[in-house]
């Protein structure tokens, strides 16, 4: 399911202990079940010079939360000392997106509880 945060030019290590935040975070901003926040880290081999970055394969969300998920991954990465980190997003259309053949069709979101 989604989101899909891929990792490139960063420390696997960081990005595991990093993880739970990430993934706490990603649900509470986009209001995502928590268990639907895959992290992956992509070896890749650099022909040309290319910057560290994340791409977010996920479906579209109002700019202020693709903002405010860009800037808090940035700080979390600045914070172990990684600097000029590209973070973009792959948007995916649910229509578009296919589980065991089957089109999702809907986002998945959070479900609010209310205790009596």
């Amino acid at each position: 399911m989604m989101p899909f945060l891929r990792f490139k030019g960063i420390d696997s290590d960081i990005v595991r202990h990093a993880a739970p935040y990430l993934i706490d975070q990603m649900s509470l901003i986009a209001n995502l079940p928590k268990e639907t926040v895959k992290i992956e880290v992509i070896s890749v081999v650099q022909i040309t010079d290319t910057p560290s970055s994340v791409e977010i394969f996920m479906f579209e969300r109002d700019q202020e939360t693709h903002d405010h998920l860009a800037s808090m991954i940035n700080k979390k990465l600045t914070d172990y000392g990684y600097t000029n980190v590209h973070v973009f997003f792959v948007i995916l259309n649910p229509d578009l997106y296919y589980k065991e053949g089957i089109p999702l069709k809907e986002i998945p979101r959070n479900v609010e509880t209310t205790f009596m």
